[in-house]
């Protein structure tokens, strides 16, 4: 939990908040001085909430403090449920537990590591389980959704490397309010987009409209030190190598809308402008602009059904983004009217139902509502353009996200992406020995090692598909007292650091090591060993 740097963090965001505008320097100088003599990062945290509002926009949100506790919380192995399947592969994790703590505890061996974040936060009554039974009163106002995000963002913006990337989904009444949370968190010069999810389609007996899309907010850690973002499904298509130089293929150049729109399905609404109707559609002016780059090279023609397409290579590594605002799009035969208008990425196909598809396929369709699908996980995790990275979602669900990193490091040649999982192991009818344990863990252990942990294999997925392999390390939460003094039960016994990226250590490193990176401890006593 690395207690100066993460404090320095804090301050630097108050100092950022001042030079906005947004906090008094006289409340920013008193917050800072208790941030300065807080007794850990929790704390720090919390008086830093106190400074969450935006007096140029109007944002503000009263603040629900989570309750503090003088106990320690740390990583234990789950010996039931961790499997390998070769030392040599990568090994995942999953967090099972509350993923505040969690965070905290990943920041040890994480910080500034993690390279793409995607988190579905609980955006509905009742969606919270135990953690809004005990904190919220299980009522998720805006208040408490905001409450509840705030110290996990300070966390998560800690965890991303500075080329990293956050996604977030939330829903049309959430997503003003969240993104201001964002804007807060983040910074608003590291607003990158809002990408349009499409989770219904068709009619409805909406009142006034039908809704039938969320919203996917985009953040980097620092704009400037991002890596570009790509839309992978296009990109693959379009990428050509000459003289050893990747390029990006455009055939986007030209742009036309004609005709008028008759709502006869398979009417040519073609957008692209051919090179023979420039002068119909642009002009003389355009044309000669066309003639003297085709002249000078810039661009070429390519013949396609008798007209003549306009073309241009891009190196890949200067190519702007090529993620569309909207993910994936519907069949053609629904999209005349969309063609007609120049807005072919604009409307995308449903996606909700796959999510269900994923997990009944290897037989758990029955216990988790509404997951996440995988394509567009994927999509999400394609475009941070690292087949290396890192990849976090502390709301993880039903492990939407490690299907996807699973998928794609087994279908691109050289990727070893690793997954990070956090989720809490809510009870529910259908999951009686709680979600992580009858969803999360079954599904990542049926997809890895193609059978379940009581043997059983007896699932569609298998018909078409190869386990993926690769090793998970399950931890859950436990605690400890900072001041506890018997003998193997003392942070310094019980605290592992194997499960924190270290090798063993001797008593006096190992002690040094839980007072610099478990903070709390050091407000009290150490135990001498």
């Amino acid at each position: 939990m690395a207690t100066k740097s993460s404090i320095n963090e804090i301050l630097e965001d108050i100092k950022r908040r001042v030079d906005d505008k947004i906090l008094e320097p006289t409340n920013a100088a008193l917050l800072a001085k208790l941030i300065e003599n807080a007794d850990n990062l929790d704390e720090a945290i919390k008086i830093a909430e106190l400074g969450t509002t935006y007096k140029r926009t109007g944002f503000h949100f009263d603040k629900r403090l989570e309750k503090q506790t003088k106990d320690i919380s740390y990583f234990k192995k789950n010996e039931t449920l961790s499997f390998e399947t070769n030392k040599k592969s990568i090994t995942h994790k999953l967090i099972i537990g509350d993923n505040y703590p969690a965070l905290l505890n990943l920041l040890v061996e994480y910080r500034g590591k993690i390279d793409v974040i995607y988190i579905d936060p609980p955006y509905g009554k009742d969606n919270m389980g135990e953690f809004a039974r005990t904190n919220y009163e299980n009522a998720i106002t805006r208040d408490n959704l905001l409450s509840m995000l705030y110290p996990r963002l300070v966390l998560a913006r800690q965890l991303l490397s500075d080329t990293g990337v956050i996604f977030c989904s939330i829903d049309d009444k959430n997503q003003a309010y969240v993104k201001g949370l964002f804007d807060d968190v983040f910074e608003e010069n590291n607003f990158i987009g809002t990408l349009i999810h499409q989770r219904a389609k068709g009619g409805g007996q909406a009142k006034h409209i039908v809704k039938g899309h969320d919203y996917v907010l985009v953040y980097s850690k620092f704009s400037a030190n991002m890596l570009p973002l790509y839309r992978d499904k296009v990109v693959q298509s379009r990428i050509v190598e000459k003289d050893g130089i990747k390029y990006l293929y455009n055939d986007d150049i030209l742009r036309k809308v004609f005709g008028k729109y008759s709502g006869v399905k398979g009417a040519d609404f073609d957008r692209r402008c051919a090179y023979e109707e420039i002068l119909e559609y642009h002009g003389q002016t355009k044309k000669d602009e066309i003639d003297k780059q085709l002249a000078d090279g810039e661009i070429f023609l390519e013949e396609r059904d008798g007209r003549n397409i306009v073309c241009r290579l891009e190196p890949l590594d200067g190519a702007k983004s090529k993620m569309y605002s909207i993910i994936e799009s519907v069949p053609d035969d629904d999209m005349s009217y969309y063609e007609y208008l120049g807005l072919r990425e604009s409307v995308v196909k449903a996606l909700s139902e796959k999510g269900k598809e994923a997990l009944e396929s290897i037989g758990l369709g029955d216990d988790f509502d509404y997951p996440k699908p995988v394509d567009l996980i994927k999509q999400i995790i394609q475009s941070s353009n690292n087949k290396d990275a890192v990849v976090l979602d502390f709301f993880a669900g039903s492990g939407t996200t490690g299907q996807a990193v699973l998928e794609l490091n087994s279908e691109e040649k050289d990727a070893g992406r690793q997954f990070i999982l956090c989720t809490n192991n809510e009870v529910t009818d259908s999951t009686p020995n709680g979600i992580a344990i009858d969803v999360t863990s079954k599904r990542l252990k049926r997809l890895m090692t193609g059978k379940c942990y009581d043997g059983t294999n007896n699932f569609k997925w298998l018909e078409q598909n190869k386990p993926f392999g690769d090793n998970l390390l399950v931890v859950d939460l436990a605690e400890v007292s900072n001041f506890e003094s018997v003998k193997d039960k003392t942070p310094f016994d019980v605290i592992d650091e194997t499960l924190y990226g270290k090798n063993k250590m001797n008593v006096q490193d190992k002690v040094e090591w839980v007072c610099d990176n478990f903070e709390i401890t050091q407000k009290r006593e150490v135990v001498k060993k």
